[in-house]
């Protein structure tokens, strides 16, 4: 951590001299070169076009001692790791606008661990006012050539994610850095399960360079939704018809605050806050890629992944249970679906990645059963899960993924097929996606890298009821199938066909 403190005094600044021949042959020009005091040290600063140098000047020794160079080690900054700066004053209490010129302070972001960053602070200790206003207009020109960084955002607050934290997770750790970033906020608080899909369907955009989720994967997901959908109706595209579909206007970003947070561990490595954060703040633009769901003809939602079978009848149980703790809430529905465990019955057709034929032959396809080439498979039979995921899906249950093998955006989904087996071989199965070991080597377990697929349920063998689980209840219906979409049910009581029909959704965090 990079911390000045104030003691001695040190040299005025001066503008930098004309380049010696010497930093002429380095490809950096230097913009501006003093001398400052960092960490209770003098040094020698030179302010570059793409980085912040310093080295330590030591004294000169005593006449007739060992000659040595004056300056120390250099060290640097990325002025891209720069948020922020402003002037270091001391306040005087019995005083008020009396204050003292200490310098100036750089709020930088640092890489604390593996995919972990933090925020901290550099101080630049220099008494002279005329030189820091210098040095400082020099930081601020700096940072507004930074046009990716966004300088206006609306904020969709999901105050029912996880354990409710999410309000006072966004307002003493969030907004404090945006703030110091001077990013401007528009702050709306959801208030009902798709509040975010009317609300970004009818709200003014314009003037805001991205919307922020603070929330689960299911906020997240109803928010990415509601882009796409926006973008479809301003481009006046037919939804019903399923034709390519354009991408948002506006990038989106998340701050997780939700019980799995699979896409921020996707996005990130880590569902730690601040690090999504400071993305945020820097500008960090990822392409992600988005699948449709669509039935009889008709798109269903957007979404990144999907569990069918057992994955999405362990979403409805927990569903019904909401006045529990998302943990026990989740282990509950594991243990009532895994007692009244059954295979589905269904045909799952699917096309494999990179051997569709071109998007002009495609769309004369009548069907994945026509021929186009042999690259359409067909797999019938009994099955007790199936997971269709665009993303990794890393989470605290499946630290390397429920589909360790795919990336953000190569433009592929990975399919996993569960066949019917034991409760205890199945167990096993499950038990493997928490440790380090292939979760995939069984032997009723096929894995496949697809670009299109279609789930047909034969015959609804949900293994619960509405009436067994507690009457009727709005997310677990007689007739359809549940699926879990994101963390999110979905009922469908046809046949699903799922495609990366949007490639690369621009998302304003990066790792």
């Amino acid at each position: 951590m990079f911390r000045g403190r104030r003691r001695s005094r040190v040299g005025a600044l001066e503008e930098a001299p004309p380049e010696n021949p010497k930093a002429a042959a380095e490809p950096e020009r230097v913009l501006l070169r003093g001398i400052f005091e960092i960490g209770r040290e003098s040094c020698d600063v030179a302010l570059g076009e793409r980085a912040l140098r310093w080295r330590r000047i030591q004294p000169e020794l005593p006449a007739g001692g060992t000659r040595r160079d004056l300056l120390g080690k250099e060290e640097s900054l990325e002025l891209e790791d720069i948020f922020s700066v402003k002037l270091k004053r001391r306040c005087w209490a019995k005083h008020p606008g009396r204050d003292t010129l200490l310098g100036i302070t750089l709020f930088i972001c640092l890489k604390e661990q593996r995919n972990k960053l933090k925020d901290s602070t550099l101080d630049l200790i220099n008494f002279s006012e005329d030189h820091c206003d210098i040095w400082f207009r020099q930081f601020k020109k700096i940072l507004e050539g930074f046009t990716s960084r966004p300088k206006a955002l609306k904020i969709l607050l999901n105050p029912q994610s996880h354990r409710k934290e999410s309000v006072q997770v966004y307002y003493e750790k969030v907004e404090p850095l945006l703030k110091l970033a001077g990013i401007e906020t528009d702050v709306t608080i959801t208030e009902y399960e798709g509040h975010a899909l009317s609300l970004l369907d009818e709200c003014e955009l314009r003037g805001f360079d991205g919307v922020v989720c603070v929330g689960g994967d299911g906020s997240a997901s109803e928010a990415a939704r509601a882009l796409l959908l926006r973008a479809q109706k301003n481009a006046g595209v037919e939804m019903d018809c399923i034709p390519t579909l354009v991408g948002a206007e506006l990038p989106l970003g998340l701050i997780p605050a939700g019980s799995t947070n699979a896409l921020a561990h996707s996005l990130f490595g880590t569902p730690h806050v601040v690090t999504a954060t400071m993305h945020i703040i820097l500008g960090h633009i990822r392409s992600v890629d988005v699948c449709t769901f669509s039935s009889a003809g008709k798109l269903l939602r957007f979404g990144f992944s999907a569990m069918f079978g057992f994955g999405g009848r362990t979403l409805a149980l927990a569903e019904k249970y909401r006045w529990m703790c998302p943990s026990q809430r989740r282990d509950f529905a594991v243990i009532k679906a895994l007692a009244k465990l059954k295979p589905e019955d269904c045909k799952i057709s699917f096309l494999l990645a990179g051997c569709s034929q071109n998007k002009q032959e495609r769309k004369s396809q009548r069907s994945p059963e026509s021929d186009c080439g042999g690259h359409w498979q067909t797999i019938q039979g009994q099955f007790l899960n199936i997971s269709i995921m665009a993303i990794p899906c890393p989470c605290s249950v499946a630290p390397r993924g429920f589909a360790p093998d795919t990336r953000l955006h190569n433009g592929s989904m990975a399919l996993r097929i569960v066949r019917n087996t034991t409760r205890s071989e199945f167990v096993k199965h499950l038990k493997r996606y928490s440790s380090v070991k292939n979760q995939f080597n069984f032997p009723f377990v096929e894995t496949y890298t697809i670009e299109e697929v279609k789930i047909h349920p034969k015959s609804n063998s949900n293994g619960c009821s509405p009436q067994e689980e507690g009457g009727n209840h709005t997310t677990a219906s007689e007739h359809g199938f549940p699926w879990n979409v994101d963390g999110d049910l979905m009922e469908a009581a046809s046949e699903v066909h799922i495609r990366l029909t949007i490639s690369k959704m621009d998302g304003l965090p990066s790792s």
